[in-house]
C-alpha cells in the first residue's frame, strides 16, 4: 500500500495521474453526493456520441463491443492504481467502473430516451443494493478487476430485466 494516502481526493489528484483522472470518471467521482450516480450519467453523452461513429462508418457492432471490452481493461488499470494510491480498493469515487457497465447496457438497450432512463434506473438500483452474486464478487474480488467486475455483474442483471419486459410489453 502507498504511503501517500489521499481518503479525501481533490482535483490535484486526479490530475497527479491519468488513472486517477479515468478511475474518476473525468472528475465526477469528486461529486459529494451520489458520484456512482453521476459516473452512470456519464455514459449517457459518451454513448451518444460514439454510438453514431460504429452505425454511420460501416463498423459492424463487434467494434463497438472490442471497444468497452477495451475500458473495461482500461478501468482495470485505472481503478488498481488509483485504489492502491488513495489506500481504499474501490474508494466511492472512482465512477469509471459504472461508466463501463453501462455503456454495455446502452448497447442493447432501444435507443429512445424512455428505453435508456429506465435502464439507468434499474441500473442503479442493482449497482445500489448488489444483490447475490455481486456483494460476493465484490467481496471475493479485489483491486481493479473486483471494482470493475461488480458493476458488470449489475449491467447482466440490468439487461435480463429489461428483455424481459421487453418481452411482456410485446
Amino acid at each position: 500500500m502507498s504511503t501517500d494516502l489521499v481518503l479525501r481526493p481533490s482535483w490535484r489528484f486526479l490530475l497527479r495521474h491519468p488513472a486517477h483522472f479515468i478511475a474518476f470518471g473525468f472528475g465526477l467521482g469528486l461529486m459529494p453526493v451520489a458520484p456512482g450516480t453521476w459516473g452512470t450519467l456519464l455514459a449517457l453523452p459518451l454513448y451518444w456520441l460514439i454510438a453514431p461513429w460504429f452505425t454511420e462508418h460501416g463498423v459492424v457492432q463487434a467494434s463497438f463491443l472490442a471497444l468497452v471490452g477495451g475500458l473495461f481493461a482500461v478501468g482495470i488499470w485505472a481503478c488498481e492504481t488509483t485504489g492502491r494510491a488513495i489506500g481504499v480498493a474501490d474508494h466511492r469515487g472512482m465512477v469509471w467502473d459504472e461508466v463501463v457497465a453501462f455503456l454495455l447496457v446502452l448497447f442493447f438497450v432501444p435507443g429512445d430516451l424512455a428505453w435508456q432512463a429506465v435502464a439507468f434506473l434499474v441500473f442503479r438500483l442493482f449497482d445500489i443494493l448488489k444483490p447475490p452474486p455481486i456483494r460476493y464478487y465484490e467481496r471475493i474480488f479485489k483491486n481493479g478487476f473486483g471494482v470493475m467486475l461488480d458493476d458488470l455483474v449489475a449491467a447482466f442483471y440490468t439487461l435480463i430485466v429489461l428483455t424481459a419486459a421487453a418481452i411482456i410489453l410485446r
